[in-house]
């Protein structure tokens, strides 16, 4: 039984007439008519009662042809999915991002424009740390991931990354703490043996290398008092009094009491979200996704 035994059949019972399938079809009827037979025969069943006046269906047939009509409409389906994936407009895509990318206005407009010009796609969205991203990628367990790397990053050469935002790293603060009563940026030395949060080192995080880095230029090593896995976690110890912490700005936007965002004065407090691929990836609906990236930028 293949896909044409299915059309010729579908036709000569739509029409109840050999001849008027086969101009239906532009085929000749001899063929058609042959097909049809062939089918009957795998099927082991009469699906067209014939005579010379008349082309009637059997029970069979009735019944089978509701399947035959199933059937193709499938196919076509199928072949349009391929054709839609061969566009861009359907498929799957992997994404992951970092715990502060969401806080970003620009993240939830990216993804709602992708799955409203592209329904047919089905997007898949992953919360990652930085080093299980970039893992991830070489592994191809994502496609694409939205990544706050450190400041000492330098891309893998099979990976392109593409700079979509930038912000600030800033102190967390207590608010009974004695540094949070000035609005005047604090340089990093005045952190030196204050008790951090900071998410875990073996988390991958950009952020815990990044902020290490800073305590090393300004001249003192990280005492870790408490980790945590979440950002929100993290802010809620600070206002609890646990320690300090060093946070994107976008953290400031959670609005959790008890907590002083204070910006640091050093240049290297700046941060970036790269969007991050593998080179060899590309699919036409993964260039889809970045055209909508960079609309958003």
């Amino acid at each position: 039984m293949d896909f044409r035994q299915l059309r010729y059949f579908v036709a000569v019972a739509e029409e109840l007439s050999f001849s008027a399938a086969a101009r239906r079809l532009h085929v000749s009827q001899p063929p058609l008519s042959m097909q049809v037979k062939s089918l009957e025969d795998e099927l082991g069943a009469t699906l067209l009662h014939r005579t010379k006046r008349r082309v009637e269906l059997t029970e069979a047939g009735a019944l089978f042809l509701d399947q035959a009509r199933r059937a193709l409409q499938h196919l076509e389906r199928a072949g349009d999915v391929v054709r839609q994936a061969l566009q861009g407009e359907a498929g799957e895509i992997r994404i992951a991002f970092t715990a502060s990318v969401p806080m970003f206005e620009a993240f939830p407009r990216i993804v709602q424009d992708f799955r409203t010009r592209h329904p047919s796609a089905k997007a898949d969205l992953l919360h990652m740390s930085t080093g299980q991203q970039l893992q991830a990628l070489a592994d191809r367990g994502i496609d694409v991931g939205f990544l706050r790397p450190s400041i000492l990053f330098c891309p893998p050469p099979n990976i392109r990354v593409l700079t979509l935002w930038s912000d600030r790293l800033m102190a967390a603060l207590p608010a009974e703490h004695p540094l949070a009563c000035t609005d005047t940026p604090l340089p990093m030395a005045a952190l030196a043996g204050e008790s951090f949060i900071l998410f875990p080192r073996g988390l991958g995080c950009g952020l815990f290398e990044h902020v290490s880095v800073l305590a090393s230029r300004a001249g003192f090593a990280l005492q870790i008092g408490q980790e945590a896995r979440e950002g929100a976690t993290i802010v809620g110890l600070v206002a609890a009094g646990m320690g300090v912490s060093i946070l994107p700005e976008t953290y400031a936007k959670t609005g959790i009491p008890g907590v002083v965002y204070r910006p640091l004065d050093t240049p290297d407090a700046g941060s970036q979200i790269l969007l991050a691929h593998r080179q060899d990836n590309d699919t036409p609906l993964l260039a889809r996704f970045f055209e909508a990236a960079t609309a958003c930028r």
